[in-house]
């Protein structure tokens, strides 16, 4: 099946607002740039994203914190973005913070197809207020719900038009768990290559998780923080 979009644009069309969004990448690695200016371009509103992260401010979802576009940000790691810091200050922003183990599992149970999964991070801590806890052989765990999205937009190295895809290097981070957990999965890809091109012993997301595939183009691939070493 041929799953090739023209552009980002095309991807993203039917993303509402109100809609829940699943995003790859970790810190500003591996993030779906071009799926990120459409929906800014889009204007939609009312997003509640699921992410590692919240982008900084001029770059990743921090565009879209920039227009006000999201709603609610459900996160592991929020630092380095002063406008977040100043919309979840102000109550602008409603912010769910969760232990980076407990994300990765909860997406990875959404792409399983489990309602919930037990966990012992953060048992006897703000994170278990108002949560079911169970006790299993002596040791108590939170139940935590599977996540519920809309649409994951994604980013790998190499996919072809059935929507298999090779992630390189960090970016094998988020990503393959977001894909596995949207209603519709969007993967921008930087090489795209027809059927057949990519080793089967490869590829990191087979295509059965991906709806719609194309080629992003422009690539920022930004560093965080870069520290370097003076010579000598």
């Amino acid at each position: 099946m041929n799953k090739v979009v023209a552009n980002a644009v095309e991807a993203v069309k039917d993303i509402a607002d109100g809609s829940t969004l699943m995003v790859g990448g970790f810190g500003l690695c591996g993030i779906p740039e071009n799926s990120i200016a459409a929906l800014v371009k889009k204007n939609v509103k009312n997003l509640t994203c699921i992410s590692n992260n919240a982008g900084v401010d001029d770059f990743g979802l921090g565009l879209l914190l920039q227009q006000k576009q999201i709603k609610k940000m459900i996160s592991s790691y929020v630092g380095e973005n002063a406008e977040f810091e100043r919309q979840l200050l102000s109550g602008e922003l409603e912010v769910e913070l969760i232990p980076q183990g407990t994300l990765a599992t909860r997406c990875m149970a959404a792409g399983y197809g489990m309602p919930a999964i037990f966990t012992p991070a953060g048992v006897g801590t703000e994170v278990a207020i108002g949560k079911e806890v169970r006790n299993f052989n002596g040791k108590d765990y939170l139940m935590e719900y599977a996540f519920d999205a809309d649409f994951a937009i994604i980013k790998a190295w190499k996919g072809d038009k059935h929507g298999n895809l090779i992630y390189r290097s960090t970016s094998r981070n988020f990503n393959p768990l977001m894909a596995m957990g949207g209603k519709i999965t969007i993967a921008e890809v930087e090489e795209l290559v027809e059927p057949g091109e990519l080793d089967p012993d490869q590829i990191h997301t087979p295509g059965i998780y991906v709806h719609r595939i194309f080629q992003g183009k422009d690539y920022e691939k930004r560093i965080e923080q870069r520290t370097v070493r003076a010579k000598g």
